[in-house]
């Protein structure tokens, strides 16, 4: 009986030394436990300060990073070639990077030049002339020989180019691919005239304006045509027809393959859409729309404010068709741009950046007078061009 009790009494003290045991180490893996925790909460903490901080920091002015020498010809013109600068002028165009360096060079004469981009690449044409030069930041591309005088023009970012072209009586709409070889053709002798004409950046959508007079009335239809495998079971490719007996549409544009825009004095429609666009929302306005600007993915409105202290508005909206932001702004504008998170807002001398969630991130003066602004790639590092040089700045 003896042995018996020893062995329990044995067998009890193992049993709770390894119950000790196992109480430590679970012990130690909660404290290892909670001291990770710990530090990944700090870690997430700091994080999301910084971030914040960030967010909320405001710039109040920029160091120059470098600046390059340039000239500019009297009477040409610097637009922005996604990040690269194209400047043109009735005797030539060339496309400069912001180092300075110039990428191509094209000498021509044209007595009034039309230029319409869409993101990497420009189409230069000749109003009342028949010569297209299409182009993209890295080389000229190719040149079209119009049958018939052009009255306006439209380019894809796949170098699909449409021309407006009038013949004598009526006006024919001809779009070409980027090897010179057109798509389609529409006569446009019954339809109205095509004051506004826009393609989607794929090259696949068409869309134009249609004014008419209708018992005396201006009136516009605006239609859209797929060039692509959907279209081509439609008659003359045309998958949309919406028509505005109230309305003059003077501007339709293409933000994305997916999302167009027409706009009246004082209207917006938003239309949605790859293949067959719909209407996605309208909006009506009291006041006359000033200006339009618009980007891969916000638009905005220009109207003069009704507040005495400012004297604009810029009203913004997303490719959704949501209405985003509402802005109060008293300096002249040259351009509006929009990025991700910012607009930018600026003229010769001055300069305004907003995030979209109503953060001023900077609200200055620019040392030169300058003719054109764009990214320069990095957080808020910029190019300027001026008359005389190309300055790229870091804000600070």
């Amino acid at each position: 009986m003896a042995d018996i009790r020893s062995y329990l009494k044995e067998k009890e003290k193992r049993e709770k030394g390894q119950s000790d045991y196992r109480s430590k180490i679970r012990r130690h893996r909660l404290t290892f436990f909670y001291r990770i925790a710990l530090v990944v909460i700090v870690a997430a903490a700091v994080v999301a300060l910084l971030m914040v901080q960030y967010k909320n920091h405001v710039y109040t002015d920029y160091d120059i990073v470098s600046t390059v020498s340039r000239e500019k010809a009297a009477g040409a013109k610097d637009v922005r070639l996604q990040n690269a600068i194209l400047t043109y002028s009735k005797d030539g165009a060339h496309c400069t990077n912001t180092k300075g360096e110039i990428i191509w060079n094209q000498t021509y004469e044209i007595q009034d030049v039309q230029l319409v981009v869409c993101g990497n690449v420009a189409a230069i044409g000749n109003y009342n002339g028949r010569n297209i030069y299409i182009a993209d930041s890295s080389a000229l591309k190719d040149e079209i020989d119009t049958a018939m005088p052009i009255r306006d023009l439209a380019v894809a970012a796949d170098g699909t180019v449409t021309a407006v072209l009038a013949d004598t009586d009526v006006t024919w709409i001809y779009t070409y691919t980027s090897d010179g070889v057109y798509e389609g053709m529409t006569h446009m002798d019954d339809s109205g005239y095509p004051g506004a004409v826009s393609l989607s950046p794929n090259g696949e959508l068409l869309a134009v304006a249609y004014v008419y007079l209708d018992s005396g009335m201006l009136k516009t239809n605006v239609v859209f045509y797929n060039f692509g495998l959907v279209g081509s079971n439609y008659s003359d490719y045309l998958v949309g027809v919406f028509s505005y007996p109230d309305l003059l549409v003077p501007a339709v544009h293409f933000m994305n393959d997916d999302t167009a825009f027409a706009v009246g004095d004082s209207r917006l429609m938003i239309y949605k859409g790859s293949q067959k666009p719909t209407v996605e929302k309208e909006y009506l306005f009291e006041e006359e729309i000033q200006s339009v600007f618009y980007g891969d993915s916000y638009l905005g409105l220009v109207f003069s404010s009704e507040l005495a202290d400012k004297r604009y508005r810029l009203d913004i909206y997303s490719e959704s068709a949501e209405k985003i932001d509402s802005y109060y702004f008293d300096m002249e504008y040259n351009e509006i741009f929009f990025e991700e998170k910012d607009f930018v807002i600026y003229n010769e001398t001055e300069c305004v950046i907003r995030t979209y969630d109503g953060v001023e991130k900077f609200n200055g003066t620019f040392r030169k007078a300058t003719n054109l602004m764009l990214p320069a790639g990095g957080s808020y590092r910029y190019a300027l061009v001026t008359d005389t040089s190309i300055d790229t700045i870091q804000l600070k």
